[in-house]
Formats: C-alpha cells, sequence, structure tokens
C-alpha cells in the first residue's frame, strides 16, 4: 500500500493544482477584458493582472502540477500493484488529459503576458470549464472504482458539461443586460 504521508500531500498538491488551474483562466477572462478598454486603465489593469496571473502560475500552480506528478509517480513506485486495476488506467487518462489542458492553458498565458488575446472572454469561460469536467470524472471514478457503470457515468459526463454550458449562456445574457 502506498504511503499514506505521501498519499496525503499527493491530494494536497491536487487541491493546490486544480485552484490554480481554475483561477488562472478567471484571471485569462480578466486579462482579456482588460485588453479591450481603452488606455490608461488598460495599461493599468493589464500590468496588474499580467503580475497576478505570473506569481499564480508560477508560484502555485505549476509547483503543484510538479509535486503532484513526483508523488503520483512514488505512489505508483511503491505499489505498482496500481496499475493492473481497470479503474487506474482511466483515471490515469485523466490525469493525461489535465496535463494537456494545463500545458494548452500555459500557452494561453504566454499569449496573455504578451498583450496578445486570442480567445474571447465568453471562449475563456468555456474553456475553464475543462478543469471542472476532468475533477468531476476523477473524483467518480476514484470513489467508485471497479463500480463505475460506463453508460451512468457517460451520460452524467454529458449531462454536466450541457448544465455547465447552459450556465456560462444564462451569465453571459446577464452580463449583458446588465452592461446594456
Amino acid at each position: 500500500m502506498a504511503d499514506p504521508y505521501i498519499k496525503s500531500l499527493h491530494i494536497i498538491f491536487i487541491v493546490t493544482w486544480f485552484a490554480g488551474l481554475f483561477y488562472i483562466v478567471r484571471l485569462f477572462v480578466y486579462q482579456t477584458e482588460a485588453l479591450a478598454k481603452a488606455e490608461p486603465e488598460r495599461t493599468i489593469l493589464a500590468k496588474q493582472l499580467n503580475l497576478m496571473a505570473n506569481r499564480l502560475w508560477y508560484i502555485i500552480t505549476w509547483p503543484s502540477a510538479v509535486i503532484t506528478l513526483i508523488l503520483g509517480g512514488t505512489m505508483i513506485a511503491q505499489f505498482p500493484e496500481m496499475l493492473k486495476l481497470p479503474f487506474m488506467h482511466i483515471k490515469l487518462t485523466f490525469v493525461f488529459l489535465l496535463y494537456v489542458y494545463h500545458f494548452y492553458c500555459h500557452r494561453i498565458y504566454k499569449q496573455l503576458q504578451n498583450g496578445i488575446a486570442k480567445y474571447s472572454s465568453t471562449q475563456l469561460r468555456i474553456i475553464n470549464e475543462g478543469a471542472t469536467l476532468i475533477l468531476i470524472s476523477v473524483v467518480f471514478i476514484i470513489v467508485l472504482k471497479n463500480q463505475f457503470d460506463w453508460i451512468k457515468g457517460t451520460l452524467g459526463f454529458i449531462l454536466v458539461t450541457v448544465a455547465l454550458m447552459i450556465a456560462i449562456k444564462i451569465y453571459k445574457r446577464i452580463r449583458e443586460k446588465k452592461n446594456s
């Protein structure tokens, strides 16, 4: 069995990694909206938001991603039988997707740090839900383990995705009415 201290630290760094991923994309939304503002507001906001994003990304999010990977790898090394469990392959696939998402966010981060906004704030709100969907999936896989029902799991994933997209559209309408 994996060392409980390693497992505890792994969970802590997963939480801080997700916190960073959730908040960085929120900062991307603010950065994108700031770039659309008139001067001097644009420069003032961009400078502050770039600083905040930089600190979050390099002090919390990246270290948490690296430490999570190291601790997860350590647990697998301590208990390689984990890899024989079918649900672990599904979980590790989602973990891989989370790292893909992380690198995608890094690309957006670099663009915004250079004052380039390739996505609208609405698109970034949708991108922000990527980490949410992965988190929900991994938690259910880990809790349910081999009891996981593929049909219910797939339907649940689709329903959560649709609910998130509807919530984003409703929020956009509320913001548009408020700004009118």
